[in-house]
């Protein structure tokens, strides 16, 4: 069930008024959205999983050689490191968002279109 207009006005004022009075604990245990993930930590995670890729093929080459052992330590190698590099590019999330204190009135003047239908939306629910 959503939160009335005066229940989400009272709500904002609480938060601002943590921020003011103890911002580091505010910040800790604030529940926002996450940033995206960083570009350099996706980009080191593909890199990563580029070369696993290399050494799972270069492993799949010694068996043709008939390096058994060599082949079994260098793909498993390469596969940890495919491994490695894919949880660090889709894990790569930045600590939460800073708060802003205009973002929930910039929001809707920055894609008109979603504001317009999600204001539509609200009207429709309260509605009913």
């Amino acid at each position: 069930m959503p939160l009335s207009e005066h229940e989400q006005r009272l709500l904002e004022q609480i938060e601002r008024a943590l921020y003011a009075e103890d911002p580091k604990f505010a910040s800790t245990v604030r529940g926002g959205r996450m940033r995206k993930p960083t570009r350099r930590r996706r980009m080191q995670g593909v890199a990563l999983f580029v070369l696993g890729v290399v050494l799972l093929i270069a492993g799949i080459v010694l068996t043709s050689l008939n390096q058994a052992n060599l082949f079994l330590i260098i793909s498993g190698g390469g596969f940890l490191v495919m491994l490695g590099g894919a949880v660090l590019a889709v894990t790569s999330v930045g600590g939460p968002a800073p708060p802003d204190e205009g973002a929930a009135e910039a929001e809707p003047d920055k894609n008109r279109f979603t504001g317009r239908m999600e204001e539509r939306f609200r009207r429709r629910f309260e509605q009913e």
